[in-house]
């Protein structure tokens, strides 16, 4: 852009004197701005009109003259930024943030919340963090996770416990469960115009079932092929009645098989850089069309500066909207995490029965987690692992003797740093020596020392169909194997094959259910604590109720336009 480059080049001329009259002359003011003499006499009549300056030169050839500078660089570059915005091109005012990076979070607080830009609804939600490339089968942070379900489809979705169409109309299953159909509906569209078929659907599948999530998750698929132009048919090895809420899970999302941005969600990806994330109404979408036109991440860490204020207490206690604001920002919606962070006890450890539940017990009756020095409402102390699955009543057992060492591997959320220094000091207590060992990550993916943890703490990520989620849980994450012998580790997987060849999904939530109950008794596992989500907004965006992952739905948000009404 012409404007940014002349921007940039009355900076460095204001950097001479910090905005302070200059006397100068066109030779240096040429050097400065890394031009001609021509082209300066250009710019400081152009600059004079436009009134960021003014310019007293003197009569003769290299005569030195006086700048007085009329408007500093922030605030020009402010402008130019809510010009760009509110023709609705953020790339454009993209340009003009990097070069300002201190003062990004100035120059953005006016721009975020809801607004009415170009006749285009917009919202523009200010978070603490670089978002990762949205690659379904790969995402781990649950903001990612909550816009890859916004960008792409999946043949089905998820629905509170069920699995509802999505890219398919409907399925039929055959009376053996062995072989389902998924016809797709007509006229599907990706993001940028180009009609689906179901060729590009299936060769995504087979991307899928290739890779090292998607071979977990859908270790049962035989086959997948093309019965007609408008239906998939998928063969399995043995019955699984849980493929349906498989296809609808994250990893099995369906990109383009050529561009892996593209989808056929409600909203198309748009930009994706370190500064901003834009999402934007898929137009062709085949469900009901999202209200709000725009929806954009702007990435600035400085808004979250406690010095400054912060439009974001926690990254599950999201606001929209800028600082100036936060006075009227009101919770909209709150909500209990069915997800929750939890900590495992390994084979490693060599811990008796009672040497296990004993470290349980302590930590459930010590108020370890009531006493950690978290912000208030920021988390709930977990007595169940899903709603009514039980944690078992364990008390500490007087006299018993802990090992002199024990090692505790975590990685995020930083709330487990916190609890990691208190189970420390709790165990010291009780003579064992706890060292600690921090994975900066948000699972265990290629962790090559989690079989040398004792104890293992970590966050499950719960949206909807909680059960299903804790299946997988057991299919997919590297803990399992890592924390179980050899026996019970294959024991469960036999176990994992007969429940999902159950049609009846109350069985398969019953023996789930068993199988959980049987591993928190074993002093295997037990959850911790669990989140309280919270999304607060300013009085002019409406429709924002929070989902199972602590996000909202997009398409459901809307602003009423800006009408006066008598």
């Amino acid at each position: 852009m012409r404007e940014i480059n002349r921007l940039n080049q009355y900076q460095r001329l204001w950097q001479r004197s910090e905005g302070h009259p200059l006397s100068t002359s066109v030779s240096e003011i040429a050097g400065s701005c890394f031009c001609s003499e021509r082209h300066v006499r250009t710019l400081l009549n152009q600059w004079q009109n436009s009134n960021w300056l003014r310019w007293e030169a003197r009569p003769g050839r290299g005569k030195r003259g006086t700048v007085t500078f009329l408007r500093s660089p922030e605030e020009l570059r402010g402008e130019m930024m809510l010009h760009q915005l509110e023709k609705g091109q953020p790339q454009h005012a993209l340009q003009l943030v990097p070069l300002a990076n201190q003062q990004l979070s100035q120059l953005l607080q006016p721009f975020l919340g809801g607004q009415w830009q170009n006749n285009q609804p917009t919202l523009r939600i200010p978070y603490y963090r670089r978002l990762d490339p949205l690659r379904p089968q790969v995402l781990a942070g649950r903001a990612e996770q909550h816009l890859a379900q916004q960008v792409f489809s999946g043949l089905s979705r998820l629905v509170g416990d069920d699995a509802i169409p999505d890219l398919a109309h409907h399925w039929q299953i055959s009376d053996d469960g062995l072989s389902w159909f998924f016809f797709l509906r007509p006229q599907l569209r990706w993001h940028h115009g180009e009609t689906v078929n179901a060729q590009q659907l299936q060769q995504t599948l087979q991307q899928i079932i290739a890779s090292r999530n998607g071979a977990r998750m859908l270790a049962s698929v035989k086959h997948v092929s093309r019965a007609h132009a408008l239906c998939l048919r998928i063969d399995l090895h043995q019955a699984d009645y849980w493929l349906a809420h498989r296809l609808a899970s994250v990893c099995c999302l369906l990109p383009h098989p050529d561009n892996p941005d593209i989808g056929t969600g409600p909203w198309r990806l748009v930009t994706n850089s370190t500064v901003l994330v834009r999402l934007e109404s898929h137009g062709w979408y085949h469900g009901a069309l999202p209200l709000m036109q725009a929806v954009e991440y702007w990435i600035a860490p400085q808004l979250f500066d406690r010095e400054l204020g912060t439009s974001c207490r926690h990254p599950v206690q999201i606001a929209i909207g800028a600082q100036q604001d936060l006075a009227q920002l009101q919770p909209v919606s709150q909500r209990i995490s069915l997800g929750f962070c939890y900590l495992a006890i390994g084979q490693r450890a060599g811990l008796s029965a009672g040497q296990a539940q004993h470290i349980m017990a302590l930590v459930h009756q010590s108020g370890l987690v009531e006493q950690l020095p978290l912000e208030e409402g920021l988390i709930s102390p977990s007595n169940e692992m899903l709603p009514g699955w039980l944690i078992p009543k364990w008390l500490p057992v007087p006299g018993i003797i802990l090992p002199a060492e024990l090692s505790l591997h975590y990685h995020l959320p930083v709330e487990l740093h916190a609890m990691a220094i208190r189970l420390q000091q709790l165990l010291a207590a009780q003579g064992c020596r706890l060292t600690l060992h921090f994975h900066p990550a948000k699972n265990w993916q290629d962790y090559p020392s989690l079989r040398e943890a004792d104890l293992v703490m970590g966050d499950r990520l719960i949206g909807e169909a909680p059960v299903f989620t804790l299946e997988s849980w057991l299919r997919l994450d590297p803990l399992w194997p890592a924390i179980i012998d050899k026996q019970r580790w294959k024991e469960l997987r036999v176990s994992l094959s007969e429940l999902q060849q159950h049609d009846d999904m109350a069985t398969r939530h019953d023996a789930m259910q068993v199988v959980f109950t049987r591993l928190m008794h074993q002093a295997s596992i037990t959850p911790l604590f669990n989140y309280r989500y919270q999304v607060s907004a300013p009085p002019d965006v409406e429709g924002i109720r929070l989902n199972a992952w602590g996000w909202f739905d997009f398409s459901q948000a809307w602003i009423p336009p800006p009408v006066n009404i008598d």
